[in-house]
């Protein structure tokens, strides 16, 4: 075979059909392999995902009356989980994990920002992690980098962020890997024989040929899933064959939350997204789903009442949705505020009783030991950690 190098091959590239701008050997990555078998998944629902809607406290009478025309409770289909709380309906093929201890929520969770109720503004401060009712300074980076940043032994197939959009949760100083479905790696076996020839020889582009073809591969494998939470899935079995090789934390988004009309049509959908996207983690992840920890975020909740338009609007507490064999599950964590006269934030929604950071960073420490000092001051600065909520099995 003619001797070949690396710049004959990439100036002959086009012809394998692989540009430079696309090349995935060319462009940025974002991954990250923690020194721990246990696994954390942060999904990052965009749009305010309404928990009064996706777990309903029907066991609260003020509920029904604050929303008269918004479906509430196990008569209207709701499946009750402990005579107080119900799971929406399009939640329902999560209810074996309820049953098996594998499924969690905490309501009145929510990060400090308050009052300006902007998604933008909302969805930077949960991905900083940083606590400060302001813009969001880029060069803090995400509370995940940070994890990584205070943690020995980290390498960039540690953490993996999933997904065409940037995950701000996972930028920062430490290395960490990225995937999209629109940027794999397709070559014919020839290509591959080729590739693999040209660099031989040096260990470091030769390793991320063979990374990318084997990324690629798995990527074609997924990107058949065809149908309304195909997108969803997709990302989710990528993430888990990741969490299956070295990696320990990946993150993705799932956006579609915001109802401010037409709610049940808006959020059904939105929540099967959802559950496709937990059930292909756990399917996927097999034996390693019993180290694993999800949780399900949204940068704030809405608006106890409902409004003229069929939906409710932009409001401050929420709801954390928690899932995987290391959670322990069948159980409600936090405090319930209530809804009545002078329990309201504003008058207008559900009353934080949590710092939903408070939630991730035990999490990190009951899966990756981190201590409290760490989480306190560097990963979540001005967070007040509180009790340990007993959230993990």
């Amino acid at each position: 075979m003619p001797t070949l190098d690396r710049r004959l091959f990439l100036k002959g590239s086009a012809l394998l059909g692989c540009s430079a701008a696309a090349h995935p050997l060319l462009n940025s990555m974002t991954f990250a392999a923690l020194p721990s078998d246990n696994r954390l998944v942060v999904i990052i629902l965009r749009g305010a995902m309404d928990g009064l809607d996706a777990i309903q406290p029907y066991g609260d009478p003020m509920l029904r009356q604050l929303r008269r025309d918004l479906s509430v409770g196990p008569e209207n289909g709701a499946l009750d989980l402990d005579g107080f709380y119900a799971l929406h309906p399009r939640l329902a093929p999560l209810m074996p994990l309820w049953q098996k201890g594998e499924l969690a929520f905490a309501h009145a969770a929510s990060t400090p920002y308050r009052d300006k109720r902007s998604h933008f503004d909302g969805q930077d401060l949960l991905e900083a992690g940083t606590g400060n009712d302001l813009p969001v300074d880029r060069r803090i980076g995400g509370w995940l980098n940070r994890l990584l940043q205070a943690t020995p032994g980290t390498t960039a197939e540690t953490a993996y962020s999933v997904g065409v959009e940037q995950m701000k949760i996972l930028s920062g100083k430490a290395a960490h890997l990225s995937w999209a479905p629109t940027a794999s790696l397709s070559l014919s076996p020839q290509a591959q024989m080729l590739l693999e020839h040209v660099y031989h020889d040096d260990p470091l582009f030769r390793d991320a040929a063979r990374d990318a073809m084997q990324i690629g591969a798995e990527s074609s494998e997924i990107e058949r899933i065809a149908g309304p939470t195909g997108d969803a899935q997709a990302l989710a079995r990528f993430a888990a064959n990741r969490l299956n090789a070295e990696s320990r934390i990946a993150a993705f988004s799932i956006p579609g939350w915001d109802s401010h009309a037409r709610q049940p049509a808006v959020l059904g959908r939105a929540l099967d997204r959802l559950a496709a996207a937990i059930l292909a983690l756990r399917d996927g992840l097999g034996g390693n789903w019993a180290r694993t920890s999800v949780l399900a975020m949204t940068e704030f909740g809405r608006t106890v009442r409902e409004n003229g338009s069929g939906g409710t609007d932009h409001g401050t507490g929420g709801a954390l949705l928690m899932a995987g064999g290391a959670i322990r599950g069948g159980r409600a964590f936090g405090d319930w505020p209530g809804l009545g006269e002078g329990q309201l934030y504003a008058d207008r929604d559900l009353m934080p009783t949590r710092d939903i950071r408070a939630y991730a960073a035990w999490a990190m420490h009951g899966l990756f030991g981190i201590g409290r000092d760490a989480l306190e001051r560097s990963i979540f600065p001005g967070l007040d950690l509180g009790g340990d909520p007993g959230m993990l099995a």
